[in-house]
Parts: C-alpha cells; structure tokens; sequence
C-alpha cells in the first residue's frame, strides 16, 4: 500500500474513531446504555462522514484542517442530523449545538494538530 493510501487510509479511520467517542460519550452523559444504543447513535454521523470525504475528495488532503477537515465536519454533522431525524431520533437545538462544537473541535482538530506537528518536523530539519 502507497504511503498516500495509508494516509488517507488512517485519517478516515481517525474520523470513524472519533465520531464514535463522540456518541460514546454522548450515552454516557446522559445515563444510556453505552453499548447496546451506540450503532443507533453513531451511524447517522459514520454515513455523514463517508459522504463529507466524498463531497470534499478528502483523500487527496485528509489531513488539511480547512480544506478537509472543514467540508468533512459539515457533511457529518447536517448529513448525521438529517439521517437522524429521518430515522425518528432526536435533534434538540441543544444537541445540535454541542453535536456542531464537539464534531468541530474532532474532526477539525485532529487535523490542526497534526499540521502543527508537520510544520515543526519540516522546520527541525
């Protein structure tokens, strides 16, 4: 595999990873069964997310806090909202809110970081 892949490869995974400990945690602030309901809480957002790298070709840069992160956070939270109110599951304003924070400071985040990190390795050298 091509170190291109590979990247692609871990940054989507780092999203998957991440939108499910957000509906981790979600479960569990609010008393749920953190097992059982967690596919029900997460796969509106995993849909999301698999549309944002499409929309946003984040593969070609799927570590690029602005170009993808942000194009990969607005198809998650309005595509896991939407699937979610068609599949009868709750979105309180409050929820969107925290759902729109939380996945930013995620999948945006990450991302940020990890310039930051390159930046200094480049900088080192």
């Amino acid at each position: 595999m091509n170190s291109s892949v590979s990247r692609a490869a871990g940054a989507f995974l780092w999203d998957a990873v991440l939108i499910v400990a957000f509906a981790l945690t979600g479960r569990a602030s609010h008393a749920e069964n953190l097992w059982v309901g967690l596919w029900t809480t997460a796969w509106p957002f995993l849909a999301g997310v698999v549309v944002g790298w499409l929309v946003t070709l984040a593969w070609r840069a799927p570590a690029a806090p602005l170009r993808t992160g942000l194009g990969v956070w607005a198809f998650t939270l309005v595509g896991g909202m939407l699937l979610r109110t068609a599949s009868g599951q709750g979105t309180a304003v409050a929820f969107i809110v925290v759902a729109a924070v939380v996945l930013l400071v995620l999948l945006v985040g990450w991302r940020g970081i990890a310039a930051i990190v390159r930046r200094r390795r480049l900088a080192r050298r």
